[in-house]
């Protein structure tokens, strides 16, 4: 089970890397009538349900939850949701790149905390470190910070042309 496990957590960061890349043949493959951050949204769902049956596989539950699980994850979650509130569905799942007009925000968490959907996702994980074994916490946190690697290197010129 640890190899499809590793496979699971891993599975969506080729996708991003690819859409983040070549977000033009996304919005080709969407088509003019389907919304390129809509459909995204819907893979990425699948995705993030394959990563938690993979951690699910090999993790060990037990209650009560150790003493920092609840700062980390209600925290780390806090920033998802907020993130989400404040961007919606376009603006977190890469409508820029798909050339979506998205507005500039720089209300809390933006301007205080870098990249705060993934600091989010990384503080919910290590809260659930004690149930999971650290090798796939690790390659998930791994994955985010390559895709915060590879997102902070935007090049406007390379933005999907809205289909007409």
């Amino acid at each position: 089970m640890g190899i499809l496990a590793c496979f699971g957590v891993i599975s969506p960061f080729p996708f991003y890397y690819w859409l983040w890349n070549h977000p033009q043949t996304w919005l080709d493959l969407c088509g003019k009538d389907r919304d390129p951050s809509k459909i995204m949204a819907m893979v990425s769902h699948f995705f993030k349900l394959l990563q938690f049956v993979s951690i699910f596989s090999v993790s060990t539950l037990s209650w009560p939850p150790p003493f920092y699980f609840w700062p980390l994850f209600f925290i780390g979650q806090f920033l998802n949701f907020r993130v989400y509130q404040l961007l919606g569905e376009s603006g977190t799942y890469y409508g820029v790149r798909f050339g979506k007009n998205i507005p500039w925000v720089t209300e809390f968490p933006f301007g205080t905390i870098k990249d705060p959907q993934y600091v989010g996702s990384i503080m919910s994980l290590l809260a659930c470190v004690a149930w999971v074994p650290f090798l796939y916490i690790f390659i998930w946190v791994l994955g985010y910070l390559f895709m915060i690697h590879i997102e902070s290197k935007e090049d406007p010129a390379t933005r999907a042309k809205p289909l007409s």
